[in-house]
C-alpha cells in the first residue's frame, strides 16, 4: 500500500498504469481501521491492480477535491478518470468484486 500525499497524488494515482484503488481514511476512524487488513491482503492478492490511502486529516485538499464527506471511502481510478466510490465497511469479498466491477 502506498501512503499519498497532495504532492504525489497525480504521479502515483492519476499518471499509474494500473488501476488505482485509494482508501481515504483518517487515524481515529473504527471503520478505516476494520477493512484496512482487507485492503493490504487485496494488494498483495491482486497484483494488476495498485492501492493507495490517504489521510483525510492530514489531505484535507484531497478529501475536498474527491467531494469525501464520510470514511473510509475508497475510490477506484484508472487512467486518471475516476470510476466509482464507496462509502463505509464493507468485507473483504465485496471489496473486491466492486473494484473488479468498475
Amino acid at each position: 500500500m502506498h501512503n499519498i500525499t497532495t504532492d504525489s497524488f497525480e504521479a502515483e494515482v492519476l499518471q499509474s498504469d494500473k488501476r488505482t484503488v485509494v482508501d481515504f481514511y483518517a487515524d481515529w476512524c473504527g471503520p478505516c481501521k476494520m477493512i484496512a487488513p482487507y485492503m493490504q491482503s487485496l494488494s498483495e492478492e491482486h497484483g494488476e491492480w495498485k492501492f493507495c490511502k490517504i489521510n483525510v486529516d492530514e489531505n484535507p485538499e484531497l478529501a475536498i477535491r474527491f467531494g469525501v464527506s464520510s470514511i473510509p471511502t475508497v475510490a477506484v481510478f484508472e487512467n486518471g478518470q475516476l470510476l466509482d466510490t464507496f462509502v463505509g465497511y464493507r468485507e473483504k469479498e465485496q471489496i473486491a468484486a466492486f473494484i473488479s466491477a468498475c
